[in-house]
């Protein structure tokens, strides 16, 4: 599972010209999913994300998380971060999983991500044409790969 976390001010996801996500102060969360990803990916990054300290505490210091601040979130699903660009200039994404592995796998990241949380997360649509906005606040971008956890 690959992971890019933006703290954000605001966000949105839009479809089709319909707002189907938005928040104000928290995280916004695009994750790509590949074939070989387990539960154990899945556990190790929710708990990383929900307790990310990336959010300034009272001496503006990044020393709070995102349970801490009781901010909001979007997750977004997102298979162009499983692109290989080794050889040429067209991306290979043969290593991101299959909509029948991918689903069930956002869908319970995501409600894994609520139960951390103790609240509701907003989404994008799998695999829809989506428009994310966001103002990215600091600017704050992470980029987490269960692959590489040592």
């Amino acid at each position: 599972m690959k992971a890019v976390v933006q703290r954000v001010s605001e966000a949105s996801v839009t479809i089709e010209g319909i707002r189907v996500a938005a928040i104000q102060k928290g995280l916004l969360v695009l994750i790509g999913l590949e074939e070989s990803d387990s539960r154990e990916d899945q556990d190790w990054l929710t708990s990383k994300i929900v307790n990310l300290r990336i959010f300034d505490d009272e001496n503006h210091v990044m020393n709070l998380s995102l349970k801490d601040i009781d901010g909001e979130m979007i997750i977004v699903s997102q298979f162009t971060l499983q692109a290989s660009t080794k050889k040429g200039n067209r991306p290979s994404y043969l290593k991101a999983a299959k909509p029948e592995i991918a689903i069930p796998l956002y869908e319970s990241f995501i409600q894994q991500m609520e139960s951390e949380l103790g609240k509701k997360v907003q989404t994008g649509k799998f695999g829809a044409d989506m428009k994310v906005a966001l103002l990215n606040d600091g600017p704050v971008t992470i980029v987490i790969d269960t692959k590489n956890t040592e």
